[in-house]
């Protein structure tokens, strides 16, 4: 995992309403994460095969199929994020 793994994570963890996770398209959490809140400068494409990979290996589920479909995260997203496990080597 690196800071845009953790980023993508904890962003889809804060944003959930009435403690139900959200699902949010790869473009959606790029544009907030890079142009409003200026935590990481990454591409489009890194975020969308970031995504992807965390959903391979658990940490998001892709809630429908094709291309940019949106992501949410899963418990074992949760779980990274507190510390509860570590993360898996992926790559």
């Amino acid at each position: 995992m690196n800071e845009v793994d953790d980023a993508i994570l904890e962003f889809l963890d804060e944003a959930d309403v009435d403690d139900q996770p959200i699902a949010l398209k790869p473009g959606a959490v790029h544009y907030n994460l890079v142009e409003e809140f200026e935590m990481v400068d990454k591409s489009l494409s890194t975020f969308s095969r970031k995504m992807a990979r965390l959903a391979k290996n658990g940490y998001l589920e892709k809630t429908e199929e094709g291309k940019g479909s949106p992501y949410k995260i899963t418990d074992k997203g949760r779980a990274y994020l507190a510390g509860e496990l570590d993360a898996d080597n992926i790559e």
